[in-house]
């Protein structure tokens, strides 16, 4: 790719495509334009799957995206899904069937991120944004029973934003996804919250305000109501609007134990009785 001309989000071009898989649950993320060195333009369809557990469906769901790009478009796809799941036997990358006279095979790229752990030095030597944006994943997923490690890696990945030189902008974005993916108790949310202020006054540089990190507190309640309730809907169906209230009025730390919950339901059931042992008055 020639990463000196500017990529191009084709979100109009995306939304059609979407809006017409929604009904077959169907969930893809980006769209984009972007050009080779030798001067063509290229579609990248980037799929972005957290999955807990390996579905039959996925390469299947891939090759009905790229398809539709074709068919709409007449514009070949570049298809890459990446895997952010815990499953290491779990990887995709074919759809094909085979009849009388009539045979396919459709191939994507997939990059999984759970490989990432074995080249942890890699992304630590690694000033490419992306680095950090893993290795808060992979950190979440490991401490997700051990709230104190959580909060020191949380703080340690914080503080290697500023030890790159990254831009004030570039770091306020990186610490927002790392703020919301590595969700903390209350408790220890506080306790890190004072630690890191303390830090960027040593540094004579403030870049997060209160005001922003309320902000950024009632953002993270609302993304993890919006990606709890997805979640749910693909693991038991269609929740009734009742349910759905009673989401919404969970916790954070409430939030962050349903969504390891919820990979062991398999009818509406389980989530009620989730609710009921969990909810408070």
């Amino acid at each position: 790719m020639n990463w000196k001309r500017p990529h191009e989000f084709l979100d109009e071009e995306f939304q059609q495509i979407a809006r017409e898989a929604e009904l077959g649950r169907r969930y893809a993320d980006k769209l984009v334009k972007v050009w080779q060195i030798q001067g063509q333009e290229t579609w990248l369809l980037i799929h972005v799957e957290i999955q807990a557990k390996s579905e039959d469906t996925f390469a299947a769901r891939m090759f009905s995206y790229n398809l539709r790009i074709f068919d709409r478009f007449a514009k070949p796809a570049i298809s890459l899904a990446i895997l952010c799941d815990t499953d290491q036997r779990w990887r995709p990358y074919q759809y094909s069937y085979n009849y009388p006279n009539t045979s396919l095979n459709f191939e994507f790229g997939t990059v999984k991120l759970l490989d990432y752990q074995n080249h942890w030095a890699e992304l630590e030597a690694s000033d490419n944004p992306f680095a950090t944006v893993v290795m808060a994943h992979l950190k979440t997923q490991q401490t997700s029973k051990k709230p104190g490690e959580r909060k020191a890696w949380k703080f340690s990945l914080i503080r290697r934003l500023y030890e790159l030189g990254l831009q004030e902008k570039d770091i306020r974005n990186l610490y927002r996804f790392i703020d919301w993916v590595m969700i903390l108790p209350k408790a220890l949310e506080a306790e890190f919250w004072q630690e890191f202020k303390q830090y960027e006054q040593e540094r004579t540089m403030s870049y997060i305000t209160t005001g922003e990190r309320i902000g950024y507190e009632r953002g993270k309640q609302e993304q993890g109501q919006t990606l709890v309730l997805r979640q749910l809907q693909k693991r038991v169906g269609e929740l009734p609007q009742e349910v759905r209230g009673q989401i919404q009025t969970l916790s954070l730390e409430q939030l962050e134990a349903l969504g390891e919950a919820l990979l062991d339901f398999i009818t509406i059931q389980d989530l009620l009785n989730w609710l009921e042992a969990n909810q408070t008055a």
